[in-house]
């Protein structure tokens, strides 16, 4: 019970790597709010774990404002924003990359950062406490070709949070983030481009530990990060990648 008396926002919490931190941030006490852009996905895995939903467009002011707005109105109060919700474009030289799918990843995957911390962070000053946990990825730290402009959204994702931890750890806040490698997630054949044993060996053979992530590895390392064990650590980027990273 590591987390008993918090309450958090997980966007993106609908499937994958948010369906996961999910499940373990219920288990250790956490009331939850699942906030994905499928409101039939957040509602499934909210009705499983004895969480709450709310459909919400990260990407979209008036949909973040209005999923603050509801946690408040559930919890009474948000102790932890788990920054989750992400997307990527297919594999493809940097200049074939279409300029719709080149806005849609910073608007998921950057703006919705920019958004969240607009309307949570003014709640975590008034209570003078608070913990953001941005889901980034290897991707920022050791990109992989023809994913370049995905990449380049993780690294802004990880260097927001460095600067985001160092602005607001004199009030109180704390600000992490985890970068997992790849994992069985919607986004997995994205990233691969296509999806069959030749290209899963291929990909696999470069995560020294010869698997992917998975949704209770991000759970757990979320847990740590989140809760008061953490109560030192601030501005940390953690990579759960098997070794990907070394």
């Amino acid at each position: 019970m590591r987390l008993e008396g918090k309450s958090a926002i997980i966007t993106g919490g609908g499937s994958g790597f948010g369906a996961g931190i999910a499940a373990k941030f219920v288990a250790e006490g956490a009331r939850v709010m699942i906030a994905d852009l499928n409101s039939e996905a957040a509602s499934a895995v909210a009705n499983d774990l004895g969480a709450q939903a709310c459909k919400a467009d990260v990407s979209q002011d008036a949909d973040v404002a209005a999923m603050v707005a509801t946690t408040r109105d559930a919890f009474g109060q948000i102790d932890i924003l788990i920054n989750n919700a992400g997307t990527t474009h297919l594999p493809a030289p940097v200049e074939d990359i279409g300029e719709d799918d080149f806005d849609r990843v910073f608007a998921v995957n950057c703006k919705s950062v920019y958004l969240t911390a607009k309307h949570v962070v003014p709640h975590f000053k008034a209570h003078g406490s608070g913990t953001v946990l941005n889901v980034a990825s290897t991707a920022g730290v050791s990109p992989r070709p023809n994913l370049s402009w995905y990449n380049a959204s993780k690294g802004w994702m990880i260097t927001a949070t460095k600067s985001m931890a160092v602005e607001l750890a004199p009030l109180g806040i704390r600000v992490n983030a985890i970068n997992p490698v790849a994992g069985e997630t919607p986004l997995l054949k994205s990233f691969m481009g296509e999806d069959t044993p030749d290209v899963r060996a291929k990909f696999l053979s470069t995560i020294p530990l010869g698997r992917f992530s998975t949704p209770e590895d991000m759970g757990n390392a979320a847990c740590y990060l989140c809760s008061d064990e953490a109560s030192m650590v601030t501005g940390v980027c953690m990579e759960v990648d098997g070794g990907r990273c070394i």
